[in-house]
């Protein structure tokens, strides 16, 4: 069965300037069409990364997404101090009604044929359960449940945008509290709901949406939020607005809606380009860049390929350091007059151009014990 995959199984390279790899992976059988894009490897030759599956309008679409996602992943890797090569992937079809244990297989066929250069983890409409099926048949996956695994990384990210609320309340009001203070959450998945219930059970006031009105409202009813329709989110009086659904958000239309102090979310490229980041400066809006304020996640599954393998304790205290990644970002951005994107962008650079924080040790898959 295998072999007739593998045989089905075609992987096209495709040439993006300024990317270490991208590669296509078609399986006309299982329905396969994937995209995996490693940006920079200067630190590794190994990039870490979330598998997205998601509906896209056209291939186009799918490959603007992975390029920037994967651009975002090498930032978020150098910052955090994980020194992963950039990696991600996207899996062009619906989770609800095309997500097969065949598409799953043929897509972990395909990681295998890049020998190691990929290690794929969970992501938007791929959680822990599909990496499971994945790990069946590739050692390259992390998040997965054994006796030296993380299983779901999501509580690490929603610590580590917690933490990043507090640095962000620090620089706005002298101290970390969240307090009285009002946060608007755009999206409820396994991370904006483990936020949202962080946030109430420290004080903050909420208000809350997501696409799927029924979650939020559920949400709203339990903790006392207030619910919104999705669009009416960015008008919402706000400390803070937490972006944890989908990128692009902030954009030219949505920054003059804005009512917040700052944006502190989980979202991956909530920035629609770089300009918005400037753009914000000049409005005083403090921004957390989002690869570093959720960076938990992969600071998590990371702790699963040392040679110990995994360990709670390290992964949170490390999470932990989040709140002061962003102390500093902050503080280089005040001192230098520029956006805290740009400062965060200029400390990666110096890094990546130095090799400063090169992966030398040794990657351990530990739940690879089988030959797949």
């Amino acid at each position: 069965m295998s072999t007739i995959l593998e045989e089905q199984l075609v992987l096209e390279e495709i040439s993006v300037p300024g990317y270490h790899r991208v590669v296509r992976a078609r399986d006309a059988k299982s329905g396969l069409d994937a995209i995996i894009a490693i940006h920079d490897a200067r630190l590794s030759k190994t990039a870490l990364g979330g598998t997205r599956i998601y509906p896209y309008a056209s291939f186009e679409d799918a490959l603007t997404d992975v390029t920037r996602l994967s651009r975002g992943m090498t930032y978020k890797s150098v910052a955090s101090e994980c020194s992963w090569a950039g990696g991600k992937s996207v899996i062009i079809a619906d989770p609800k009604k095309d997500k097969t244990e065949a598409l799953l297989t043929a897509f972990a066929k395909a990681i295998n044929r890049l020998e190691g250069q990929y290690i794929c983890a969970e992501d938007v409409g791929c959680g822990p359960q599909d990496i499971a099926v994945i790990a069946e048949h590739t050692p390259y996956a992390v998040g997965i449940p054994h006796e030296k695994s993380s299983g779901n990384p999501s509580p690490y990210t929603a610590w580590g945008v917690f933490r990043g609320i507090q640095a962000v309340m620090h620089q706005l009001f002298g101290n970390d509290s969240v307090r009285g203070r009002t946060v608007a959450i755009q999206g409820l998945g396994s991370v904006g709901m483990i936020l949202g219930e962080l946030l109430f059970w420290h004080g903050a006031k909420l208000i809350v949406t997501d696409i799927h009105m029924d979650r939020a409202e559920g949400f709203a009813k339990q903790f006392g939020a207030k619910f919104v329709e999705p669009d009416a989110i960015f008008e919402q009086p706000c400390d803070v607005f937490a972006p944890c659904a989908m990128g692009g958000i902030i954009n030219h239309p949505t920054i003059d809606r804005l009512r917040c102090r700052a944006i502190a979310g989980a979202a991956n490229n909530q920035l629609l380009t770089d300009a918005e980041a400037e753009e914000l400066r000049r409005l005083g809006i403090l921004y957390a860049p989002d690869f570093v304020i959720n960076s938990g996640g992969l600071i998590n599954v990371t702790e699963e390929t040392t040679a110990e393998g995994y360990n709670p304790f390290n992964a949170r205290n490390k999470v932990d350091k989040v709140y002061d990644q962003l102390r500093l970002i902050f503080d280089i951005a005040r001192k230098n007059g520029i956006s805290t994107l740009k400062a965060v962008m200029q400390l990666v650079d110096y890094r990546l151009q130095h090799g400063i924080g090169q992966r030398t040790e040794l990657i351990h898959m530990h739940h690879a014990d089988k030959s797949y």
